[in-house]
């Protein structure tokens, strides 16, 4: 897959600009530019996770971070929504291929993702009927399916979780995305209102765990793909965090050349040893973060590779070791702000959009550094996690 993630790179690498110059019409419409989209199409972004039997590249965990991470170079919401779509699309490679067979009709399906159990599947003949609303749904508007998770709720009272497939055009979308970081994900909330499901579009996870109890031998993950669930999405989301320190480094050293720093004597930026000491710093987190990364992705692949399922403490080193490499880019982004000036809150200055889009990442749910640090801090001192998030 080597040529192929080299010809994804490429392709990204030569749109960065163009991602960054429509940064400003992405906020104000709330959604990423179709221009935006046909680029990432065409580079071939949205075909990464796709099967090669359906037409995809099947790139590996550590070649999409690559391709992500540059794409937050010109634009951190791109990056985001391409994020959800590939993770959405590899989940699918661990389906069913019946499901799989209905899901990838084109190497370039997008998928976007409602994963709190906000809604309710009930029993109806030879399927179920979808009710619930889920927020937070990135990628909605530009998606083929919206993968939701929501409870089974059967006769006799038993409920269990269950993950639903559904076409993206069986959902209402709210125009409700109206946010402060990332605005241009279009992570607005959807609806389903009695929404029929067939049977084979749904995966009820507790079933494949009471098959394997009874010894009934369930066809294995992917060659190379069997990342584990929790540990790849963990892992993946860094590399947008990543990238976006790389763009903002970039940002901060084009715009460095003839400013001064007001109210003093200097009248160039670069020569004053203040500056040096912040771009060592900033450079040196994203190094830090990369080599977390790396370290992260080597491990998941070498298992992967070989079959294996990652030990408990593994899993949670993956968890702290993701929320940590996405603190370190945070704090890079942070010096670098901090170091611009007071014109760098300008809306036409892509900076502060890196800024203020970093920020709001770093408060997600599945990237907390307090919440993932606690999980592996417990998990050394021989702990119960207390999460089935692993």
């Amino acid at each position: 897959m080597q040529q192929a993630k080299d010809d994804v790179l490429a392709a990204v690498r030569d749109i960065v600009p163009k991602l960054r110059e429509n940064g400003l019409e992405a906020e104000q419409r709330r959604w990423l530019p179709e221009e935006n989209l046909a680029l990432l199409e065409k580079a071939g972004v949205f075909a990464m996770a796709t099967p090669q039997r359906y037409g995809g590249l099947d790139l590996s965990l550590a070649e999409q971070a690559e391709v992500l991470a540059e794409i937050a170079r010109g634009c951190p919401s791109s990056s985001w929504v391409s994020m959800v779509w590939a993770s959405s699309a590899w989940m699918v490679t661990l389906f069913p291929e019946e499901l799989q067979d209905d899901i990838f009709t084109r190497p370039g399906v997008r998928i976007s993702g409602g994963f709190s159990p906000t809604g309710t599947l009930v029993p109806s003949g030879d399927g179920y009927v979808l009710n619930g609303t889920w927020g937070f749904n990135s990628g909605c508007r530009g998606a083929d399916w919206n993968m939701m998770l929501a409870i089974v709720q059967r006769p006799d009272g038993t409920t269990d979780e269950a993950i639903a497939l559904v076409p993206m055009d069986r959902f209402a979308i709210a125009d409700d995305w109206v946010a402060s970081s990332l605005t241009a994900t279009g992570s607005s909330t959807t609806t389903a209102t009695d929404v029929f499901v067939p049977a084979h579009h749904v995966v009820i996870p507790a079933e494949a765990e009471a098959a394997m109890a009874a010894g009934i031998e369930l066809p294995p993950p992917p060659p190379g793909r069997g990342y584990g669930l929790y540990s790849f999405l963990f892992a993946q989301s860094v590399a947008t965090f990543i990238g976006i320190a790389r763009g903002a480094l970039d940002i901060f050293l084009e715009r460095l050349p003839g400013r001064g720093i007001s109210q003093t004597q200097w009248t160039d930026q670069s020569q004053h040893p203040l500056t040096h000491i912040q771009l060592g710093a900033a450079a040196s987190r994203i190094a830090a973060a990369e080599a977390l990364c790396q370290q992260m992705y080597g491990l998941l692949q070498d298992r992967a590779d070989r079959y294996e399922e990652l030990t408990l403490a593994e899993r949670a080193a993956i968890r702290g070791h993701s929320a940590y490499a996405a603190q370190q880019a945070k704090e890079a982004v942070e010096i670098l702000y901090n170091a611009s000036g007071a014109s760098v809150i300008k809306r036409a200055v892509p900076l502060q959009r890196f800024h203020h889009d970093i920020q709001g990442l770093a408060l997600h749910g599945w990237i907390l550094l307090s919440t993932n640090l606690e999980v592996q801090g417990r998990v050394i001192l021989g702990l119960d996690p207390q999460t089935p998030l692993l």
